[in-house]
């Protein structure tokens, strides 16, 4: 067994959710689930078939974030795995139920904008996710200034009233 790390190519404001699902139906139940949450919602998913042809599934309302999502699943390349691109201005924290709620999705491993890198074991029979680094380590704890800095920037993006 190989350990590998793959890491996710994208721009920054960019959010994404890997996930790990057990059909070739994911493509279109993530799709609808997608669109019936967010009117308007621009995504591409791409999903890493894992038996008969083994093919990378797509489907999406926005070329670049389809393109994203292909790409990312090539590298990634373990099987049942599926990327999910939000494009700028859609965010996880609107989707990641509604996506968790699909039947066929086994297990999230993130749902972040951050940097990240996804831990691969290759073995003789394929790929498999181990995991990943989400963004970076802590530098500290917060103090009554982080704290009140938090709760002032949820209140301005408007996700939490005065």
């Amino acid at each position: 067994m190989d350990i590998q790390t793959v890491r996710i190519e994208k721009p920054e404001p960019i959010n994404f959710i890997l996930g790990q699902s057990h059909f070739i139906k994911t493509v279109e139940d993530i799709h609808e689930a997608l669109v019936t949450s967010v009117p308007g919602i621009k995504f591409g998913l791409a999903f890493c078939e894992a038996s008969g042809k083994c093919l990378i599934r797509w489907t999406g309302t926005d070329e670049a974030m389809i393109e994203l999502a292909k790409k990312n699943a090539q590298a990634v390349g373990a099987g049942h795995s599926f990327l999910l691109f939000l494009g700028e201005g859609f965010f996880p924290v609107n989707v990641l139920n509604a996506v968790k709620n699909v039947p066929e999705v086994a297990r999230i491993f993130c749902a972040t904008a951050n940097p990240t890198e996804v831990l691969v074991a290759q073995t003789d029979q394929g790929r498999g996710i181990l995991g990943v680094v989400d963004g970076f380590s802590p530098q500290g704890v917060e103090d009554e200034a982080g704290i009140q800095w938090r709760k002032d920037f949820l209140r301005m993006i408007g996700y939490k009233i005065k």
